[in-house]
């Protein structure tokens, strides 16, 4: 049977199974539920927590405490010496190394067989599954996938227990059907040298037949640049004629639209929205006409949610399941997950925008966001008001990032924006001006504190030099990949040390 139709009978099987729990949310999240306590219940954690004793959520809520990375870390680490049954009941031999943003210590995120194939690879499947099914007839397994993946080093605990980037671990374990399409080649996708690799990508990909693009928006759109500079083309599909869709993930998509459709100025061009991290897949934008994503329950994935409203870490009291959320909430995801994290709070936010069926939209983290003068500014707000100001001035951003001026000498406080531009508005006071006003329209709570210029000033905007996000990721050890610039941050430390690099 001919790949592309062996592919469209998989689709149209996974899709019914999709209707499904689009169609009865609670009970597939009720079902995934009792299928992880009872994996749990064979472990270290589920004895201590006497998950045989816990029939409902209540006794869950109650009994089980929310977690973070430093508070299973000790598991952790006896994870990575090869003892097993701590967390979850088959064996943990690979870890995602992962990091936040601005915390230099790295992560090792356990990832179990179950978690791998059934979270991981399911989530690329159904991206395909959900885009087949809402353009029917594609052939996408004609050409070539271009994968865009991270620092992808291998390091070996033993001989068969090793860590690294999420993106090593799938490479590592890609099932045939999606290694039959990928590019590049394994030895350029390993590289952890991101120049070198940008430039040995795009020389060995130019003369392929590109379908799919896959990656983070700001490094996509490095390789593209450095594809034409090196073809000497001036839009992407001289160089790929059959290229229809690119699969992004990792930063928010808006600031960076128009920049692709400049490269790609064409409609049939197809973007689709992923949310997926080393700890699980969770979303995926199953409606072009909205920029919304659907959250995936049959993941084997329990989804909880800590209103922000009330957010105190591991200590918040309020946690609601997925029954009680209530739409315009920006809410703290908490998951247990079959990789073996329980109740373990991933520090991301998410606002409902439908429950018919549940879908979302990412609003920034936990620890991204301003609130130095009662404002609540959020990564949402930010990230809208930046993509409608540079609309309306002809402008495009690279990278930015946001800190507070505090109050001094009698004066009001407000913020400061340092933005790397790809091009620069022709008036900065303008482009200010615009973004002062989609910041009020965006956000009650900052329009109430820029009345009258008293609490909060008008925001002010410099101009980073060029390449200096990259120059601060690279000092981090975190250049490439999924790793990013924090847009919003609550203090003044990484805008000083910005400056230190200029």
């Amino acid at each position: 049977m001919p790949f592309n139709s062996l592919f469209s009978w998989f689709i149209k099987k996974r899709i019914h199974q999709i209707d499904l729990f689009k169609k009865y949310p609670i009970d597939v999240q009720h079902e995934v539920f009792h299928q992880l306590l009872d994996h749990g219940s064979k472990t270290e954690w589920g004895k201590m927590h006497d998950f045989t004793g816990i029939s409902s959520y209540t006794d869950f809520n109650q009994n089980v405490p929310l977690t973070n990375y430093e508070s299973i870390e000790p598991y952790i680490k006896r994870l990575l010496n090869n003892e097993q049954n701590l967390l979850w009941d088959t064996d943990i031999k690979w870890f995602a190394k992962s990091s936040g943003t601005m915390v230099a210590r790295s992560k090792f995120i356990p990832v179990s067989k179950e978690s791998l194939e059934e979270c991981h690879y399911k989530g690329g499947k159904d991206l395909l599954s959900l885009y087949y099914n809402q353009i029917p007839d594609r052939k996408l397994y004609k050409g070539k996938h271009l994968i865009l993946g991270g620092s992808a080093e291998i390091n070996y605990l033993n001989s068969d227990s090793y860590f690294g980037d999420l993106s090593a671990i799938i490479l590592k374990n890609m099932p045939w059907w999606a290694e039959l399409r990928r590019t590049p080649a394994k030895e350029i996708a390993l590289m952890s040298d991101w120049e070198e690799k940008i430039e040995k990508l795009a020389h060995s990909t130019i003369n392929q037949d590109i379908y799919i693009l896959a990656g983070v928006p700001s490094w996509t759109l490095i390789l593209c640049h450095r594809v034409l500079e090196i073809t000497g083309k001036k839009q992407l599909r001289e160089v790929w004629p059959n290229l229809e869709l690119f699969m992004h993930g990792g930063v928010n998509f808006e600031p960076y639209r128009e920049q692709f459709r400049q490269l790609i100025p064409f409609d049939d061009m197809n973007y689709v929205e992923t949310y997926n991290a080393s700890e699980g897949f969770f979303g995926i934008q199953d409606d072009f006409k909205i920029n919304e994503l659907l959250l995936m329950l049959d993941y084997g994935i329990f989804f909880e949610f800590i209103p922000m409203s009330s957010f105190a870490g591991v200590e918040s009291k309020k946690v609601i399941a997925l029954e009680d959320v209530e739409l315009g909430v920006n809410y703290a995801l908490v998951i247990s997950t079959n990789g073996g994290l329980w109740r373990y709070i991933i520090g991301d936010t998410i606002r409902f925008t439908n429950k018919t069926p549940y879908r979302f939209k990412i609003t920034g983290r936990t620890k991204s966001f301003i609130n130095a003068f009662g404002e609540e500014l959020v990564v949402e707000n930010a990230e809208q008001a930046i993509a409608n100001a540079c609309l309306q001035t002809d402008t495009r951003v690279l990278e930015y990032t946001v800190a507070p001026i505090y109050m001094e000498n009698g004066k009001g406080g407000g913020h400061e924006w340092l933005i790397e531009f790809a091009t620069e508005p022709l008036n900065i006071n303008a482009f200010t001006s615009i973004l002062d006003k989609e910041l009020k329209r965006l956000n009650s709570d900052y329009e109430a504190k820029r009345t009258g210029d008293i609490s909060v000033q008008p925001p002010l905007v410099k101009v980073a030099p060029k390449g200096l996000f990259e120059s601060w990721l690279k000092s981090k050890g975190k250049l490439g990949g999924q790793h990013k610039v924090p847009r919003l941050s609550n203090d003044r430390s990484l805008m000083d040390e910005l400056y230190l690099l200029q």
